[in-house]
């Protein structure tokens, strides 16, 4: 899927929600996607949350 797709999935999804649930559905189901997405790098292996962690308590650079 190329990315313009997914990004006006993504953009549908959001509009059906403001226009569905309001501000606050609005606002939950982009948290909520954000969640799902930062799960799915982890499973899949492009995100380490160690290598994360260790960066915001300084124990380990970004680079």
């Amino acid at each position: 899927m190329s990315t313009t797709l997914t990004g006006a999935l993504v953009g549908a999804v959001l509009g059906f929600a403001a226009m569905l649930f309001g501000f606050w559905g609005f606002l939950l189901v982009a948290l909520m996607m954000g969640v799902g997405a930062l799960i799915g790098r982890v499973m899949s292996g492009e995100l380490d949350l160690r290598a994360v962690a260790g960066a915001f308590t300084g124990r380990k650079t970004s680079s």
